[in-house]
C-alpha cells in the first residue's frame, strides 16, 4: 500500500480547498438586508449592484448625454458641454474627465471608480446589506480556483499511484477508485458553487439581487435598462460603439482627429 500516503495527501488537499470554498460561499450568502427592510433602489444603486463602478460611470455619462450636457462620440470619447454637475456623481465624473473637458471613456471609468462619490455609494449599499463588502467576491473566485487546482492535483496523484509498480492483490478495490472519492467531492463542490454563486452578480448581495430582479418589472427608460443590463442593451449603435471602445492613448486619438 505504497499509494496510501498519496491518497491521504489527495484527501487533505481536497478537504482544505472545499472547506475554504464552502466558507467563502457562506460568507457571500450571509450578506443581506435585515428582515422587513425595505429599500427603493435609485438608478445609481441599481447600476452599482448590477455592474459595479464602471456601470455607474456609464449610466452617468449616458444620463448627461441625454440631457445634452455631454457628447459621446462613437470613437469612445466623452466631451463636456455643460461643466456643472447635477449631483455628486455627475460632479465626480466631470472631475474625472479633467480640466481639458474631454477624455476617452476607458480611463474615465477607472478614474471615476476611485472618487469619493463612488465610495460613498458603495458604503451606503454595503451598510444596507445590498452590496458585498470589498474583497468578498474575490475570495469566492480564489477559492474556486483553489478547488480546480486541488482537482488537478488529485488526478496527478491518482495517476502516480496507479502507475506505481506495487499494486494491490487481485480482488481488492482498484487504486483508481480510492482516488475517485476526493475527486467526486471536488466536482460536487464546484457544481454546487456554480448553481448557487455563479449566476449572482459579483457586486450584489442576495438581498440586492432580489431588488435587481424586481427593477425591470417596474418599467422605465433606457437608463433603467442600462443600469440593469449594461450599455450592450442600448438600441443606438453609435452609443454602443462609444461604450464598447477599449482604452485608447492620446496617440491613437490623434489619428481619429481629436
Amino acid at each position: 500500500m505504497f499509494w496510501l500516503p498519496l491518497l491521504l495527501l489527495a484527501c487533505a488537499i481536497t478537504g482544505l480547498s472545499c472547506a475554504r470554498l464552502c466558507l467563502s460561499a457562506y460568507r457571500t450568502a450571509s450578506h443581506g438586508a435585515a428582515p422587513g427592510h425595505r429599500h427603493e433602489l435609485t438608478l445609481y444603486e441599481a447600476a452599482y449592484l448590477a455592474g459595479g463602478p464602471a456601470r455607474v460611470t456609464d449610466l452617468t455619462l449616458l444620463s448627461m448625454a441625454r440631457a445634452r450636457r455631454l457628447l459621446l462620440a462613437h470613437t469612445g470619447w466623452a466631451t463636456v458641454v455643460d461643466p456643472v454637475g447635477g449631483d455628486a456623481m455627475e460632479r465626480s465624473v466631470l472631475g474625472a474627465i479633467g480640466p481639458a473637458g474631454q477624455s476617452p471613456i476607458g480611463p474615465l471609468r477607472r478614474a471615476a471608480a476611485g472618487t469619493d462619490a463612488m465610495r460613498a455609494l458603495a458604503d451606503r449599499l454595503v451598510t444596507a446589506g445590498l452590496a458585498l463588502p470589498e474583497g468578498t467576491w474575490s475570495g469566492v473566485a480564489g477559492a474556486v480556483r483553489q478547488v480546480w487546482v486541488a482537482g488537478a492535483a488529485v488526478v496527478t496523484l491518482g495517476a502516480t499511484a496507479v502507475l506505481m509498480p506495487v499494486q494491490e492483490p487481485p480482488g481488492e478495490v482498484p487504486v483508481a477508485l480510492w482516488f475517485a472519492l476526493p475527486l467526486v467531492l471536488n466536482a460536487s463542490c464546484l457544481a454546487i458553487t456554480r448553481l448557487e454563486i455563479h449566476p449572482c452578480p459579483r457586486w450584489a448581495s442576495p438581498a440586492g439581487q432580489h431588488l435587481l430582479r424586481a427593477l425591470p418589472a417596474r418599467g422605465g427608460s433606457d437608463l433603467t435598462t442600462v443600469a440593469v443590463r449594461g450599455t450592450r442593451a442600448l438600441a443606438d449603435p453609435e452609443l454602443r460603439a462609444a461604450f464598447a471602445h477599449r482604452d485608447t492613448t492620446h496617440r491613437d486619438a490623434a489619428h481619429r482627429g481629436h
